[in-house]
């Protein structure tokens, strides 16, 4: 996925002369391109990144389209106050851009597990929140991403992702796009994680459970209307996130379905659950570890739906 950002927001950049990169020591193979074809528009700052997130700030009240970029939580968490004083205060035109969203890192180490940035994020005021779950999301993400004005968090995933979707989507910010529709349940997701609700569904559907699946690609602001519609004409709402159990895309729907009254019949959050991911290994392999694999998906709508 952060192939298809980098090779968009290039596109973009060469018909859009707002648009800077700035950097904290990191891309090696990927930004380049953009380094090369705009090296005006280009900052490394280097391991700076409260830094990056100031110049990237003054960036954008001169009128121009700042971009930060780097991996897991080093663009977020480790500037937080700049995001939250500079450039949330001002309602700056900068984009704040992670790549390996989740366990993406998981040989890492816990320093790189991303797990409780969106909860983080979508409590700043004036932030967007967007999370795209497979390459045709990612692309269409950074068009809306640019033609936004205002303070957006892009959450992408890190790299050889499977596609979701079978083609271009109508990519919309607080449009939520249905993958397959169903009356038993509905399977809220976002990010990469999709795709082992995708399977969980494919694997239900054989056992006579219809399972209607949908991208909320859009954490900040929520899509209310799919939340509505899933609670009153399905059997209940699951939400699936590779992040905290606390305050992300589950609390999102949460906070929803009890402001506007709804009751869905039946109603779970699937995520990590509220400790520190301090686990070792593939990104597939965490997941198992807390039974985010499809069948671990699969087993859990069943034992929610019983």
């Amino acid at each position: 996925m952060r192939a298809v950002f980098n090779k968009t927001l290039l596109e973009i950049a060469k018909k859009d002369p707002r648009i800077h990169m700035v950097l904290a020591d990191i891309g090696y193979g990927e930004i380049e391109p953009f380094r090369d074809t705009f090296p005006e528009r280009y900052y490394n700052v280097g391991v700076a990144e409260q830094n990056m997130t100031g110049v990237a700030c003054g960036i954008a009240m001169e009128g121009n389209i700042a971009v930060t970029y780097s991996i897991a939580n080093f663009p977020t968490l480790r500037c937080l106050e700049q995001i939250r004083n500079d450039v949330c205060y001002h309602n700056a035109n900068v984009k704040i851009v992670i790549i390996g969203g989740g366990v993406s890192y998981g040989p890492l180490g816990m320093s790189h597990h991303s797990t409780e940035d969106i909860s983080i994020l979508r409590a700043l005021p004036n932030m967007v929140v967007v999370v795209p779950c497979d390459n045709y999301e990612a692309e269409a993400a950074t068009h809306a991403m640019i033609e936004y004005d205002g303070p957006l968090y892009y959450r992408c995933g890190y790299k050889g992702e499977k596609d979701i979707h079978s083609g271009p989507v109508d990519f919309k910010i607080g449009k939520a796009i249905t993958v397959r529709e169903g009356k038993d349940v509905t399977l809220m997701f976002a990010g990469p994680i999709g795709l082992n609700v995708l399977h969980a569904a494919e694997m239900l559907e054989k056992e006579g459970i219809s399972c209607r699946v949908v991208s909320m690609h859009t954490i900040k602001p929520i899509d209310k209307d799919a939340i509505k519609d899933a609670a009153e004409n399905t059997g209940g709402i699951i939400t699936i996130e590779e992040h905290n159990l606390s305050g992300g895309l589950g609390g999102a729907v949460a906070e929803v379905v009890c402001d506007e009254g709804l009751s869905p019949k039946a109603f779970k959050r699937i995520a990590l659950p509220d400790v520190n991911v301090a686990l070792i290994g593939h990104q597939e392999w965490i997941r198992e570890q807390f039974g985010m694999s499809a069948e671990g998906i699969a087993k859990q709508i069943k034992e929610t739906l019983k």
